[in-house]
Formats: structure tokens, sequence, C-alpha cells
């Protein structure tokens, strides 16, 4: 009796400890939704304060606040994910200054500082200036009002960041992808990307706007480019990839797997089987980064614009854009759920993300 009382302790103990996943999403016109995904429902709809449109969500590991990109990318506001409340916010502009953060935005994985790549302009009677941008870098203890700590400067056009497994490093994709040291505010090793040098292949063109990492710690990116050495006219003119980056090996791959013939906004990699990653637009596809080839490819009934997938590597979801979620079979690409956001608000910009609790 003993063991067996023993036995269903370890039981009950290994159940507490196995976290369930929740999709993170935003609609118009400033409202952050928690969805129960093996339900198929949205659990908790929380009014963002303060005006959208909501786009970029970052988390950090313990999965208990969610940190937004808002207000028509001026602020970044902290939701605790279980009151609802504000627990912080940092508004970026003042009188005479407008300052946008273009997507870009990570905290750390402790939940510490919130980064976030910024772009500053004076704004004169009759003229306005562009400054210099930079990372801004937030004490998340500093709750609502904060102001940046500190900042260090980055180059133009970054669109995304990422925390690696180095707690002082920090990865942002722009033209090209960016190592940089939060410590010492410097960039520590560049990837080229637009600059790289491919015998037969051009500047690669990228739409890199949705950050869903979290799962692989993976940041991946589809991109199209032209090659060099074929005629203009060729079906092979122009080739459609992939670059992935191991946040915690802190490497780069990129490869091509097919011509290009229909666009792909975002991309993820499956933490079950890494050599496997999901792009989506108006198709979903299945790519495999080790061989570069095409998988498989499904026509969707509507426009997506973000995609992530279960910890388990057997469900792919997919949203933003208009007022769904689908959720395909990642083996197959078979549609198995979808979820309706409430109202039938569109999640236009807004990213998806998974946590766990």
């Amino acid at each position: 009796m003993k063991k067996l009382l023993v036995a269903l302790c370890c039981v009950a103990a290994s159940a507490s400890a196995v976290a369930a996943e929740y999709l993170l999403t935003v609609t118009r016109p400033n409202t952050l939704h928690v969805i129960d995904p093996a339900k198929r429902e949205v659990v908790r709809s929380i009014a963002i304060p303060g005006d959208g449109v909501p786009g970029t969500i970052t988390v950090p590991k313990d999965g208990k606040v969610a940190y937004v990109l808002t207000n028509r990318m001026e602020s970044v506001v902290g939701i605790d994910l279980d009151s609802g409340n504000q627990v912080f916010r940092a508004d970026f502009s003042s009188p005479g200054r407008r300052v946008k953060g273009f997507f870009a935005a990570a905290v750390s994985e402790d939940g510490r500082e919130l980064y976030v790549h910024q772009a500053p302009v004076m704004l004169g009677r009759s003229e306005y200036q562009v400054e210099d941008t930079y990372i801004a870098v937030f004490d998340t203890a500093d709750g609502v009002g904060a102001k940046p700590r500190r900042t260090f400067p980055a180059p133009r056009r970054i669109s995304l960041l990422a925390p690696t497994g180095n707690k002082d490093h920090l990865l942002a994709l722009g033209w090209d992808m960016y190592l940089f040291n939060t410590r010492s505010g410097t960039i520590e090793k560049t990837f080229p990307i637009r600059h790289w040098d491919r015998p037969g292949l051009g500047e690669p063109d990228v739409l890199a706007m949705w950050g869903t990492f979290e799962q692989a710690r993976a940041l991946s990116t589809p991109y199209f480019v032209p090659k060099t050495d074929v005629a203009p006219d060729s079906a092979e003119a122009f080739k459609a990839g992939i670059a992935v980056f191991d946040l915690d090996a802190e490497t780069l791959k990129t490869i091509e797997f097919e011509n290009a013939q229909t666009a792909m906004f975002s991309s993820v990699i499956n933490p079950a089987a890494r050599n496997e990653a999901f792009l989506v637009m108006n198709q979903l596809s299945k790519v495999d980064t080790e061989t570069g080839k095409l998988i498989k490819r499904v026509d969707l009934e509507q426009t997506f614009y973000a995609v992530n997938i279960s910890g388990d590597g057997k469900e792919v979801y997919i949203g933003g854009a208009l007022d769904k979620i689908a959720i395909h079979d990642a083996e197959t690409l078979e549609k198995t759920g979808e979820i309706m956001m409430p109202g039938g608000a569109d999640q236009s910009i807004g990213w998806l993300r998974v946590v766990k609790r």
C-alpha cells in the first residue's frame, strides 16, 4: 500500500508539472486574446489600455506577462495574463518627437528586460528631422510609465528581435542578421543576408514581420532571391528559400527549396522534427530544410499572415489577417479545426505566440 501511495503521488506531481499550451493573438481595435487550442476556444479577452492597433507580442519563458506593441507602434503594454491588468507600459513618443517601434520588440527569457528597436523623428514646424535608430532597453520592474534604462545604436530596418541562448545576446533581423551584446551595446557578429556573397545569387527579398521562434528556439523567415546565372525569363530566375537561425547554437542556415511561384509571409520550425518548416500566406507549405525539398502544400480558404506550432509538433496554427485561427495536422496538412475571434474582429498584423502555463 505504501508503494502504491508513493507511485500515485509521483504520477500526480508529474501531471501537474506538465504545462498546458495556450495561444496568444491580438485583434482590432486593441484586444489581447488567450486561446486554448485543445478546446478550440478563446478563454479570455483582455482590453489593452489606450489606442491600437496591436501587433507584436513577446512573452518571457514563464508565460506570465505578455508585452504587446500597440498605440500605432508607439507604445509597449505589459498585460498580466492571470489578472488581465496592465503591469507595464512604455510610451515612446513625447511632444515634438515621434518614436516608432516597427515590429521589433523582445523580452529577455527571464522577463527582466524588454528590448525595442526604435526609429525617432523630431517634428519641426516646417520639417521633420530623422534621427539615428537604436535599441532601447527597459527594466520591466519599472512598471507603468517606464523609460529606457539605456540605449545602444542599431542599424535601420530591424523588424525582428529575439533573445538567444546566451543571456547577454540579442539577435536582430534586418537587411542582415546582427548578434548584439546587450551589456556592451555592440554588434559581436553579422550574419550576411542581403550582403551575402553566394555565387549565382543576387540580393534576397525578406518580409520578416512575425516572430514565432519559441517552440523550436529557431527564428526563421522565407525569402525570395534572383538567380544571376540564368536568363531573366527562365523559370529558374527567382528562387524561394528559408533562413533559419538556431537561437541556442547562434548559427544561420539558408536554403532554397523551389522556383518562386507563390507568396509566403512567415514560417515556423517544427520542434519535434527540426528539419521541417511550415510557411504560410495563401497556401500552407511544408519544407524539408535539410534537403531543400517542398514536402507538401495545400490551398487555404483565406489569407493568413502568421504561423505557429504545438510543442509536440503535431498541430500547426495559422492566424493573422482576418478573424480566424485555423488548425492543421502537421503530417497531412489537413485542416482539423478553427477558432473564431470574438465579434468577428480581425487580427490584422497581429502575431501568434504560444505560452506554456
